[in-house]
C-alpha cells in the first residue's frame, strides 16, 4: 500500500492497523524526518516497514531541497517545464549526456550510492573539460526500481552534489521514472566556451606532441580486485571511486591556445587516442616507457600496462600540442606527461625504449562489442 507525502498515512486505517505513530511505536523502529517513502506491508499478524522510493512529486521536492541553489547561470531551474540559463556574453553552448546503468557502469554490491552519484556527474563534467569549457548546469534523469530504498537515492544525490559543489554548479532539472529492472541515471551537463574556442578531437596534425594528465590505469585496476572476489577500498583506489574531472586543466589549455585536439580518457588510452586519430585523419606513435602508470592499493603497487592502455575510467585528459609550443610539467597541480607524437600514417604504434614498435589496436571499452 502506498503512502502519500508528509505524514499522511491514508491507507493505514483501511488495513486496520491504527495510526502510523502506534504502528511505529509497536515496532520500535526509529524513523527520522518525513515518513514519505515508507510502505507498510501486513503478513499474517506481522507488520513490516519497507523503505521504498518516494512518490515522484515528493522525490523531486527532496532533490530540489538538497541541490545547490543560487547559481548565476540558472534563471529558472527545478519547478518549471524547462530550465532557463544565462550564459556568459560571447560564449557558445556545450551540451553532453552520459548514461550510468546498473550492471554496466556500476554494481550496487561494489559501488556505494554516493560513489555512483559522484561518478555519474564526473562523466559529464569530464566531457566539458575535454572541450576546454566551463560547466554551467547539470540535469539528471533518474529511473528507479519500485523496491529500491529511498536511502539509496538520498546517498546517490549526496555524492553527486558533493562533486557539483566543487565546481559551483547546480542541478537545474531532469526527470524521474519507475524502472522495470535496475537503476538508470542519465546526466546532462551544459557548459560554455568562448565563441570559436572549443577544443575539438579533429585538430591534431602530424608532428603534434601527445600529452596526458595525471596517471593512467588506476580507474580500471579496482575491477581486478572485484572480479577476484576481493573488496577494493576507496582509500586504495581513489581514481576509481572518486575520479576528478580536469576542468581547470582543460580551461588552461584552451585559454593558452596550446591544445590542437583533446579528449577525456573514459574508454582507455588505446581507444580514445584512436578517436583523435580518426577525427583528425592522422596516426600516432607513443612510447611505452613514457606512459605514467598509476599506483594503487595499500602498498602503492604500479598498475599493469594493460590497465593504462585499455582500462579507461581515469577521466584524465589526452591532448595534442603543435611542435615547438612549451607545455608546463604541471598544470593546476597535476603532472603532465609527454608520451608520443602524431604522424601522417593512419595507424597507432606503441614503441619501446629499444625502438621496437608494435601496432596498438583500440581495446578499450566499447558498447555492443562482440
Amino acid at each position: 500500500m502506498d503512502l502519500g507525502t508528509g505524514n499522511q498515512w491514508s491507507s493505514v486505517s483501511q488495513a486496520g492497523l491504527g495510526s502510523a505513530n502506534h504502528v511505529l511505536d509497536a515496532l520500535s523502529v526509529p524513523i527520522a524526518g518525513n515518513l514519505a517513502g515508507l510502505e507498510l506491508l501486513q503478513k499474517r499478524d506481522a507488520v513490516i516497514l519497507v523503505d521504498m522510493p518516494l512518490q515522484e512529486k515528493a522525490l523531486i521536492a527532496r532533490i530540489r531541497r538538497t541541490t545547490r541553489q543560487g547559481s548565476r547561470s540558472i534563471i529558472a531551474g527545478i519547478g518549471d517545464d524547462a530550465a532557463v540559463l544565462r550564459l556568459p556574453p560571447g560564449h557558445e553552448v556545450l551540451v553532453t549526456t552520459d548514461f550510468s546503468l546498473e550492471g554496466v557502469h556500476f554494481r550496487p554490491e561494489w559501488h556505494p550510492p554516493d560513489v555512483v552519484g559522484w561518478r555519474c556527474l564526473t562523466r559529464g563534467l569530464s566531457d566539458i573539460a575535454a572541450m576546454g569549457g566551463e560547466p554551467q548546469a547539470a540535469f539528471l534523469s533518474l529511473a528507479l526500481p519500485k523496491k529500491l530504498a529511498q536511502r539509496w537515492v538520498d546517498r546517490f544525490i549526496d555524492g553527486m552534489m558533493r562533486l557539483a559543489s566543487q565546481f559551483e554548479i547546480s542541478l537545474a532539472g531532469g526527470d524521474t521514472a519507475q524502472s522495470p529492472d535496475g537503476i538508470l541515471a542519465d546526466i546532462v551537463v551544459v557548459g560554455s566556451v568562448p565563441r570559436g574556442k572549443a577544443v575539438m578531437r579533429s585538430g591534431a596534425k602530424p608532428g603534434d606532441r601527445i600529452y596526458v594528465t595525471g596517471e593512467l590505469g588506476g580507474g580500471s585496476a579496482a575491477l581486478d580486485e572485484f572480479y577476484a572476489g576481493r573488496k577494493a577500498m576507496p582509500r586504495d583506489f581513489a581514481r576509481h571511486f572518486y575520479p576528478l574531472p580536469r576542468i581547470a586543466i582543460g580551461r588552461f589549455l584552451r585559454a593558452k591556445g596550446l591544445a590542437s585536439a583533446m579528449i577525456d580518457l573514459s574508454d582507455g588510452l588505446s581507444t580514445d587516442l584512436a578517436h583523435i586519430c580518426e577525427e583528425s585523419g592522422v596516426g600516432a606513435e607513443i612510447l611505452r616507457e613514457a606512459i605514467p602508470l598509476a599506483s594503487v592499493g595499500r602498498q602503492g603497487t604500479q598498475v599493469k600496462l594493460r590497465h593504462a592502455l585499455h582500462g579507461g575510467d581515469d577521466y584524465e585528459l589526452l591532448f595534442t600540442v603543435p611542435r615547438g609550443k612549451p607545455v608546463p610539467s604541471r598544470i593546476a597541480g597535476v603532472p603532465v606527461t609527454l608520451i608520443g607524437h602524431m604522424r601522417g600514417r593512419a595507424s597507432i604504434v606503441l614503441r619501446n625504449d629499444k625502438g621496437v614498435g608494435v601496432a596498438l589496436k583500440p581495446r578499450g571499452w566499447e558498447h555492443f562489442k562482440p
